[in-house]
């Protein structure tokens, strides 16, 4: 069963997730890589004070 995890900073819409989890899933199906009913998608939103890169120096 396929699990894709997307960490990113807190802020996106319920409907952004729901976009990006479909495009996943469908470009998941479109490889040949599962089908639709073993693919799962979970998004983990951090707190914007939790999360740095380099791009914040």
């Amino acid at each position: 069963m396929p699990f894709v995890r997307i960490q990113s900073k807190e802020g996106r819409t319920p409907e952004q997730k729901e976009a990006l989890a479909k495009a996943i899933i469908e470009s998941m199906i479109d490889q040949g890589y599962a089908n639709k009913e073993a693919i799962r998608v979970i998004f983990e939103d951090m707190a914007k004070e939790d999360f740095y890169s380099g791009e914040d120096y």
